[in-house]
């Protein structure tokens, strides 16, 4: 065997052990994102101002159990959830709704009501099987806008009766979702609202994503790993100085 095979060999055998290792690590990391956890990022105001748009974070997927949705893609092969656990009234999750326009779509919104709940928001006040959840004006508004225009929007602090708080912003309490029916969430279903309360399509968008089965929860968002300004891209390394909001990263959610 001549020199010059030796080194053939040597280099096909190179290259298919990098392939292999290559193939090793994308298994793996799907196996991760599908079964573990998944990243995602926050492209809208819906529920500032716990999450700002240019948040990245990570959702933990066995929080609640298993379901084609947890799987890339959303493929069918199977029904109902594996391991089902339900959520904690005011978790943060992400789930699926099926757009028309765009297919099956993440959203991420805090978990109001569970199966069988009442759920009514009344002059900006939401109520939970008729009774009112304390909100509580914080002195301190939120400042909407980097740079340019700018505006306040008042921030109130809600707290449910798992002990749970959280903030959220409601600039106008009589608003066009801050009045509503009764609804009452079927068997099998969540009903979802975003933090921030005008500007949030959610459950009391029956037309648009109104109650979610539970069938469809990706999973309950955990921590903040990432997070850069408004309008900026995260992968401009050459900017994070300026641009990354340090003092976001590691943060727990509640």
């Amino acid at each position: 065997m001549s020199a010059t095979t030796d080194k053939k060999q040597t280099a096909e055998g190179g290259f298919l052990e990098i392939v292999k290792i290559c193939a090793q690590a994308l298994l793996i990391a799907i196996v991760i994102r599908s079964l573990v956890f998944q990243p995602f990022n926050i492209p809208s105001g819906s529920m500032e101002d716990t999450l700002l748009v240019g948040d990245y974070l990570f959702v933990n997927k066995f929080s609640y159990g298993y379901s084609h949705h947890s799987l890339p893609f959303s493929p069918p092969i199977f029904k109902g959830r594996i391991l089902e656990s339900l959520p904690k009234r005011g978790d943060i999750a992400v789930f699926k709704v099926n757009v028309p326009q765009d297919g099956w779509t993440d959203y991420i919104k805090r978990v109001i009501g569970l199966p069988g709940d009442r759920i009514q928001m009344i002059d900006g006040v939401l109520y939970i099987n008729e009774k009112p959840v304390p909100k509580v004006r914080l002195p301190n508004d939120y400042i909407e806008g980097e740079g340019g225009a700018t505006r306040r929007i008042p921030r109130y602090q809600e707290t449910l009766d798992n002990g749970r708080s959280y903030e959220v912003l409601d600039m106008d309490p009589n608003g066009f979702l801050d009045n509503t029916p009764v609804y009452e969430v079927p068997p099998g279903h969540l009903f979802m609202m975003g933090d921030n309360r005008d500007n949030s399509t959610d459950s009391r968008v029956q037309s648009a994503v109104g109650y979610v089965p539970v069938e469809n929860l990706v999973g309950r968002a955990e921590m903040l790993f990432f997070s850069v300004d408004r309008g900026e891209a995260a992968w401009a390394f050459w900017k994070w100085p300026w641009t990354v909001r340090w003092s976001r990263i590691g943060t727990i959610l509640e």
